[in-house]
Order: structure tokens, then C-alpha cells, then sequence
């Protein structure tokens, strides 16, 4: 398999990057209290980046997941607090893949132009990673549904002007709806995960909504969504990787103990050689994850996502932990990147299943094959 970027993906790649690394430093980053900043927002709009998932019949640009995997590979490797991978890469792949003609046309170019953030409000308490079990309900009426039930971890809701909630129909069918967050009803209690990403529990109480706020036959989508997020994820840990090894071995490098360079210790000389093998890894994975997360068959992708969701979650745990090590005292303390690198690392461990469950999941796979 050829793992070479084209041209035009390495310009997107590079130029990702430049302006990141211009306009999103850390300096820039600790000065964002909320977890959103407009001007960053607006900046990735400008970029184009807000229009990578949208497809090209909707005057989108129609990226491939490939695409998406090097733009989260530089977000990674700044530590970007927006909620690109909420609204620009799960958000607006739903709506693409759901909405009808009037849906898209209203909700597709306020997303890519950055005027619209939404974001999916699907987890639940109960779910335990199985994204099939949802308690949240949908009642028709005469004019529309009555929607009844809360949802956990929703990030970045607080930021956001439309709320996609899955519930079920009486007949248990899965449907999407677009609540703006300030309908009657709607009540979120906010606050900041481990990561300085900013969450909120949803409430919805007898939310009432039109019938135009449907997004039917979600089952399909809501898999294809969570597979392209996964994919993304993988991607964006490997930039924090990258990051993350690049400080340690120049803090290696800087530190002196006992009139050496502690880099000189050939004991954490091993160490580092063992975090360059978890990120060369992680590396291979998450190319796998992007070239399988749209794969026809649905046992093979789920093969493939959970092993890269494993090798990467694995990759997260141990050079997330050494850097923190190696660096000593400092490595936890606000004020070193260190260990902002090391909180997110912590959450992608974490995230759209632990590396526990994923790892069941793919013996469970090969025991059924």
C-alpha cells in the first residue's frame, strides 16, 4: 500500500501547520479561558478547513479521510481546544449523509463559512461505548416530536448553536434531531474535562420541536460518523506524540544532572528508543484507521478501527507517562506544554471506547472468524 501524500495533501498538510504554528501557539492557546476562540474559529473557516467534510455537490470540498487524518495530525500538534472534530469533521459528515436537499442547503454552507457550530449529542450515561443504546426518546405530535432525555459529555455544547440528539422513535427506530441549544426545555450543566476541553451534561424536558428538525434512518449514519471520528482522533493523538517526543528528548538533551546531559544515560536512552517505537506504531495505525473507517464491509472496519483505537490508546498510556517521568517534577505543572500534551493524551485513551474495550472488541472479532 503507498502511504505517499499527494501534492495538494501536503500543501494542506503544511499550510495547516504554518498557521497554526503562527496564530495558535502556546502562548495563544493558555490566554483561551472557554475552550473557543472566534478568531480561531473564523481563521480555520478562512482556511477552508471547515469545509474539508462537506461534499463537493454542496460547494464543499469533498476531503477524503485522509485528508481529515493530516489536518487532525496538525491540530494534535497544537492542541487545538475548538471543537473542529465536533462540528467540522462529525457534525457536518451527519448532516451530509441525513439531511434532505432544504437540511443541507440551510445548515451546510453557515457550517463551512464557521457562522454555525454544531455538534452531536449522542452518548449516554447508560452506554457504556455501545452507541446502539439510547434511552432518549421521541414522541410525534400533530405539529412535530416531544424529545425526553439527557446526554452526557457532550463537548463543546456549550459553544455550539445546534444540537444534533439522537433519540428513538416509538417504533425504535434511530433518529437524529437538530435542537438549537436555546430551545425551551434544554437545560445544560457545563464544565471542563481533564483536557481543558469544555463538556456539558444535556437535559431535554418535554423539548418540543418541528417536524423539519428530523434527521431520519440514523443507524447508518451515526456508525459512519463515529468511525470517521475514531479515525480522526488517531490521527490527532499521533501529532501530540510526535510533540510530546520531540520535547522530551530535547528537555534530555537541555537537563544536566551531575555535570552530563541526562540524555547521555543510556537507562533513559531506552526509554526514549521505546516512545519512538509507540509513535512510529501509533503512526502505521492511524493510516490504517483512515484508509478503513469508510469500508464497505462492516466487520473489517471494525477490525481495523478497534486494532488502531488499541495500538494508539497503548501509544498514548506509555509515552504520555515517560515524558511525564523523564521531564521530573516539571512535566505536571501548567506551565510546561508537557503536561497539557499529556491530559489530552489521556483523554484519546479514553475516547469512542477505551483501549480495553476495543481490545475485546477485536477478540471478540477473531474468535467469531
Amino acid at each position: 500500500m503507498d502511504f505517499t501524500f499527494t501534492d495538494e495533501q501536503n500543501m494542506l498538510l503544511e499550510t495547516t501547520r504554518r498557521t497554526l504554528g503562527k496564530d495558535y501557539d502556546f502562548a495563544a492557546r493558555q490566554k483561551i479561558s472557554d475552550g473557543f476562540s472566534a478568531t480561531a474559529w473564523q481563521g480555520f473557516a478562512d482556511l477552508g478547513l471547515l469545509a474539508l467534510q462537506v461534499p463537493e455537490a454542496d460547494d464543499g470540498l469533498g476531503g477524503t479521510p485522509v485528508d481529515t487524518l493530516l489536518v487532525m495530525t496538525a491540530m494534535g500538534e497544537a492542541l487545538v481546544l475548538e471543537p473542529y472534530l465536533a462540528s467540522a469533521v462529525m457534525a457536518t459528515t451527519l448532516i451530509a449523509q441525513l439531511g434532505n436537499a432544504q437540511q443541507r442547503a440551510a445548515l451546510l454552507p453557515a457550517l463551512q463559512d464557521g457562522t454555525l457550530i454544531a455538534v452531536p449529542a449522542h452518548d449516554e450515561a447508560g452506554s457504556r461505548f455501545d452507541w446502539r443504546q439510547i434511552a432518549t426518546r421521541a414522541t410525534p405530535t400533530a405539529e412535530g416530536f416531544v424529545i425526553h432525555g439527557e446526554k452526557c459529555l457532550v463537548a463543546h455544547a456549550g459553544s455550539a448553536h445546534l444540537l444534533l440528539v439522537s433519540a428513538r422513535l416509538p417504533d425504535d427506530r434511530l433518529a437524529v434531531f437538530g435542537i438549537p441549544r436555546e430551545t425551551p426545555g434544554v437545560q445544560l450543566v457545563s464544565y471542563q474535562t481533564v483536557d481543558g476541553v469544555p463538556a456539558s451534561e444535556v437535559f431535554f424536558d418535554q423539548v418540543v420541536v418541528t417536524a423539519d428538525a428530523l434527521f431520519d434512518n440514523a443507524d447508518t449514519a451515526l456508525a459512519d460518523m463515529r468511525d470517521r471520528a475514531l479515525a480522526a482522533v488517531c490521527a490527532e493523538a499521533v501529532g501530540i506524540l510526535d510533540k510530546l517526543l520531540a520535547a522530551t528528548v530535547q528537555y534530555a538533551r537541555d537537563r544536566q544532572q551531575f555535570g552530563v546531559a541526562i540524555g547521555k544515560f543510556q537507562a533513559l536512552q531506552h526509554r526514549m528508543a521505546d516512545m519512538v517505537l509507540h509513535c512510529e506504531q501509533a503512526r502505521s495505525m492511524s493510516f490504517l484507521a483512515a484508509v478503513r473507517c469508510t469500508d464497505v464491509d462492516p466487520a473489517q472496519r471494525m477490525a481495523a478501527l478497534s486494532a488502531a483505537k488499541v495500538v494508539v490508546g497503548q501509544a498514548c498510556r506509555f509515552v504520555g507517562q515517560q515524558a511525564v517521568q523523564l521531564h521530573g517534577g516539571m512535566g505536571v505543572t501548567d506551565e510546561l506544554i508537557v503536561s497539557h500534551y499529556f491530559k489530552r493524551l489521556m483523554a484519546i485513551e479514553l475516547q469512542f471506547g477505551s483501549t480495553d474495550q476495543h481490545l475485546e472488541a477485536f477478540a471478540a472479532q477473531l474468535k467469531a472468524a
